[in-house]
């Protein structure tokens, strides 16, 4: 393409959040990569000008009734923005859904499996709707489709070895002399002397799990007809068949212990109807399919050869190509998408677009290496080449070098954080950038160095055992006193290991996720770090008034909007409108409270601080350990008041790290603490866990980030491959070893 032939997206002067009045133009049809530190203005100009304006714009053309539905995006902070298009966002939201959505629902594979099934399947029951759990035709009618219920722990239900006299029966009606246990003991049918672990399979069947009968019994001499049913029959029927919610809460607390969530019966798991599960493919029902890996499944579905099936397996193979082709390879159609991984969702979603065949569209990605060891950094590529070869333009914010190696043209924003961001520090070519002398130029030449001396173990933290999902027995010890790195593929095991297994071994470990922590715009760093309390104990000590009143969730609030700082205007069909409240400008506090000066600002000019300025502001000693601590974690660029539910995941993990620092003798467990960071805060993350070490701490951490890796003491490597080629210990040593380990993969990286 000739460059007169290039077209542009154009932006003038966009000032959204930190941006500086920034001039853009990004060439269409190609991939363009922001770069930049965090809290730089990368996501400013990406997600909050052009993706929002895009949305708006496309919003635009519904009806007035349509758009009452639909998210509404307000006018972004800039002058003009030109020759957009259609904007399809891939962002690291975790797909919810609950039990009802799983991979399978969600990339719109299990709709044409169903129809594969009510097409080719052997004997045929139906239509593709009486496949789906989903549907009342479809779903296990023991337990609604959900796959699980209620069932009784028959370990602590029963005492195999002691015998009815000895009150083998644990539940709670049944003690010995009790009204249940005497009528059991008067049918005559049990010997009650003799041990359960000696009961012959059908007397224990007929004690357990007997229907109700009829059973002629003496009582004062006359004799009555009394019902008598199974023990775990007649305790179903009481507790676990009705809703225990409507029993008091005595019994509630009695039953409790003895109930425990199972797979159901009926349909073992699989949510389907007993039709649906004897309708077979080559001798495999539609659950044995989903339970199966992507990997696997796509080579049983490529075997069939019925003609009249030839389309539909033509489509199936096409969809599951692509979970392969970016490296999800083993995950099953039935796993629920509210288990998967940030990253992992983020690939999920991809895979949806891929199938679509739109073309000129604006696809916009958020660090999508999240997730992604080194060795399948490759396929992403692949496949952002694919979407900008159909004719797209592809926009991504990214900090892993090896992404950023493959855009036609760059953007580097910074040249630091929050104000000391919001310009264009580069535009242009990769080999450019690295010529540049910008942060980022100047981090993607520096070469990886591997840590020599590592430190010596204080004890070790036994893993026995650990067959979770995909681990195959795993015993490992992860040193005490530490930084260790879990590493492996996506699908090895890692999180498994770490998340699950240890933690469930070692529940006194502090955890430091990227979860998101407070949803409400009326939290934000001040409370969350508790830094709020001193600075309005400060506040009414400068001026002898209640310190209520520097709270705007108190008797501080501005009353016009309640200390939200907002009124929502209602138009009717129009949308919404939020605007800044008259009364307070936004402030969110009453006028008189505004006149309370510390150190010459009001309450509402501290919290509008960053962190940086908060720092040069206060000299509360309590005050500025904790400022000093989200400056350490790369914080420097949020302000106190600024709501948390606007922060990334990645900002929301090093929020709780820096409220976490202070803790001796502690394990500390991280997973992938590098995201959204750039290369140059990778340094500081490095000292924090360092420091953390040296405090006599033990610091476990999930990453695939060649740069923490080699910096490890310890590392345990997960492999040799994800889901069922994975769940093992491939390597555990030093930095300096594991790139002589022939079967770790990370180490070839290191290498």
């Amino acid at each position: 393409m000739s460059e007169s032939h290039q077209e542009y997206i154009v932006i003038t002067g966009a000032r959204e959040n930190n941006l500086k009045d920034v001039s853009l133009r990004i060439p269409k049809r190609k991939i363009t990569i922001f770069t930049g530190v965090s809290g730089s203005g990368k996501s400013s100009i990406v997600f909050d000008t052009i993706a929002a304006e895009s949305t708006r714009l496309l919003n635009d053309n519904f009806s007035m009734f349509v758009r009452n539905f639909l998210p509404k995006y307000p006018q972004p902070d800039t002058d003009a923005i030109e020759n957009l298009s259609m904007a399809v966002i891939v962002d690291q939201k975790r797909l919810g859904g609950g039990s009802h959505s799983t991979m399978g629902t969600i990339t719109d594979i299990s709709p044409v499996l169903r129809l594969l099934f009510s097409r080719a399947g052997q004997p045929y029951v139906g239509s593709a709707n009486l496949f789906s759990f989903n549907d009342p035709q479809g779903m296990c009618p023991e337990c609604n489709g959900i796959g699980r219920r209620l069932g009784i722990d028959m370990n602590k239900a029963l005492d195999m070895t002691k015998s009815l006299n000895d009150g083998a029966i644990q539940l709670p009606d049944y003690t010995v002399n009790g009204m249940d246990w005497s009528l059991i003991i008067q049918t005559g049918d049990f010997d009650p002397d003799k041990k359960l672990s000696d009961y012959s399979d059908e007397e224990l069947n007929h004690l357990l799990y007997s229907k109700a009968r009829k059973v002629e019994m003496q009582f004062a001499g006359k004799s009555v007809n009394i019902t008598v049913e199974g023990v775990i029959e007649k305790f179903s029927n009481k507790y676990i068949r009705q809703d225990l919610k409507t029993k008091s809460e005595r019994t509630q607390r009695a039953v409790a212990p003895f109930i425990i969530e199972g797979p159901c019966s009926s349909c073992r798991g699989s949510r389907l109807s007993q039709a649906a599960l004897s309708c077979k493919i080559n001798g495999l029902n539609i659950a044995d399919m989903s339970s199966m890996e992507v990997g696997s499944l796509i080579r049983v579905i490529q075997e069939m050869n019925e003609p009249a099936a030839a389309p539909i397996v033509r489509s199936l193979t096409e969809r599951l190509q692509h979970l392969v082709d970016i490296g999800l390879d083993y995950l099953t159609l039935d796993r629920e998408t509210d288990t998967l991984s940030g990253g992992e969702s983020q690939r999920v979603k991809m895979v949806k677009h891929l199938s679509g065949s739109l073309v000129d569209v604006t696809y916009i990605f958020d660090e999508p290496s999240v997730g992604l060891h080194p060795r399948d950094v490759h396929r992403l590529n692949e496949l952002l080449l694919k979407l900008r070869d159909k004719g797209n333009t592809v926009i991504v914010v990214e900090h892993d070098p090896d992404v950023i190696k493959v855009a036609d043209h760059i953007v580097d924003v910074g040249p630091y954080a929050g104000s000391r961001g919001g310009t264009i520090v580069y535009e242009g070519s990769f080999q450019g950038l690295l010529k540049s002398g910008t942060l980022t130029g100047n981090y993607m030449n520096r070469p990886l160095q591997l840590k020599r001396d590592c430190r010596r173990p204080s004890g070790k933290l036994t893993i026995k055992d650990a067959s979770l999902h995909n681990l195959r027995n795993v015993n490992v010890d992860i040193p005490a006193g530490v930084l260790t790195v879990v590493t492996g593929v996506a699908g090895s095991g890692k999180s498994t290991l770490i998340n699950e297994v240890f933690l469930r071994q070692h529940p006194d470990a502090i955890v430091i996720d990227q979860s998101a922590i407070g949803v409400s715009t009326r939290s934000n760093p001040a409370t969350y770090t508790g830094i709020m309390d001193d600075v309005r104990k400060a506040f009414a000590s400068a001026n002898k008034v209640n310190q209520g009143l520097f709270s705007f969730n108190s008797k501080g609030a501005c009353e016009n909007c309640q200390g939200l700082g907002v009124v929502y205007a209602d138009l009717a069909f129009l949308e919404s409108v939020k605007l800044p409240c008259e009364v307070c400008g936004g402030k969110r506090f009453k006028e008189e409270v505004l006149a309370y000066k510390l150190a010459g600002k009001n309450i509402a000019e501290v919290l509008d601080m960053t962190v940086e300025q908060a720092l040069d502001f206060f000299d509360i000693k309590e005050v500025v350990r904790k400022l000093q601590a989200m400056s350490d974690v790369g914080l420097n660029y949020i302000k106190l008041g600024q709501p948390l539910s606007t922060l990334s995941g990645g900002e929301c993990q090093r929020i709780k790290l820096a409220s976490e620092l202070h803790k001796k003798g502690s394990i500390y467990v991280m997973d992938e603490p590098t995201t959204g960071l750039h290369m140059s805060d990778i340094g500081h993350l490095l000292e924090i866990m360092n420091r953390l070490v040296d405090t006599g701490n033990t610091v476990i951490v999930i990453e695939h980030n060649l740069d923490v890796i080699s910096q490890a003491d310890w590392i345990v490597d997960m492999g040799p491959d994800g889901g069922s080629k994975g769940g093992q210990v491939v390597f555990e040593g030093t930095p300096m070893q594991i790139i002589h380990a022939e079967q770790s993969i990370t180490g070839k990286y290191l290498r």
